[in-house]
């Protein structure tokens, strides 16, 4: 399917903000969080880095777009009365749902267990995105917190971002659907920018390992530029700290993932900041946006 630039999250958030807030110039960073397979430690890594970019003085917002299987509540030990099913629904804005998580976060619920949400069709999944227009609160930073694999909902959200880091860990399944989400990507959607991260592994160099292997089988078949972001240890107070519903920056400031992810955090501070208009793909398929009304 071939999607048409129509305007990304981040022109809508940012074009709104200034409709609200005249003496801000500044546009929103736009970043999706996803990976080819499950159990490779994604929303862990969207969750505190969001964490650490907070702690670097930004203000960010945390969205859980594993629409019909949402997690970071409950990994959060956090209650919504609302999430994006009644943003969908025309109930609420994303205004209205937004919670107060640890960290000072901002954090858009999903659904769980709601089979219609992970079955979106394109159309709703436009209406959903165009959600972003009417936000009256204004972030620096949104941090989207995909479904792994490469279903439509992934689609949408990556190609609405500014950045896409994919997570990868070291298991031969991790490298060959993070390929296959990369390759979906770059010729369907024409998203030809990422950034890799490697997750759970033993050390630097075999962080580099995993990362360098997927860059030989890109560089040979794909018309990609791939970044490396460095690599996140294998840490026990990861687990310690997923078993207290808590973020690790919260209950084991200084563990070693702690240090990573602050290092990750000043990192992608120092990126240049997105100009409007640039970045990212799109929020409409162009032949559906009359169609749609902004839920």
């Amino acid at each position: 399917m071939q999607w048409k630039i129509r305007l990304t999250i981040q022109q809508a958030m940012y074009s709104n903000s200034i409709a609200r807030h005249t003496n801000i110039q500044t546009p929103v960073q736009v970043i999706a969080i996803s990976s080819g397979k499950g159990g490779v430690g994604k929303t862990t890594v969207a969750m505190n880095l969001a964490a650490a970019l907070s702690s670097e003085g930004q203000s960010v917002l945390l969205m859980d777009a594993d629409l019909g299987l949402a997690n970071i509540d409950v990994l959060l030990d956090l209650n919504p009365k609302y999430n994006l099913s009644h943003v969908l629904r025309g109930e609420k804005s994303l205004d209205e749902v937004l919670i107060n998580g640890p960290a000072g976060l901002s954090i858009i619920p999903a659904a769980s267990g709601v089979q219609k949400m992970s079955e979106l069709s394109p159309q709703e999944h436009a209406g959903l995105i165009h959600a972003f227009n009417g936000m009256e609160k204004r972030f620096d930073t949104l941090i989207i917190d995909t479904a792994a694999g490469i279903n439509d909902s992934v689609m949408s959200f990556c190609q609405a971002a500014n950045e896409v880091f994919v997570i990868l860990c070291d298991e031969p399944a991790s490298l060959t659907d993070g390929y296959s989400l990369i390759k979906v990507l770059s010729q369907e959607c024409s998203v030809h920018r990422f950034h890799v991260l490697a997750n759970m592994v033993d050390s630097d160099e075999t962080g580099f390992d995993i990362y360098h292997r997927l860059l030989l089988t890109s560089d040979r078949f794909l018309n990609v530029s791939i970044n490396y972001l460095g690599a996140i240890h294998h840490d026990k107070y990861l687990r310690r700290a997923g078993q207290l519903q808590k973020l690790v920056l919260d209950a084991f400031p200084q563990s070693k993932a702690v240090h990573s992810y602050r290092r990750l955090a000043k990192e992608i501070n120092d990126w240049n900041t997105p100009e409007y208009m640039e970045g990212g793909t799109n929020l409409f398929f162009d032949q559906l946006a009359p169609q749609v009304t902004p839920v």
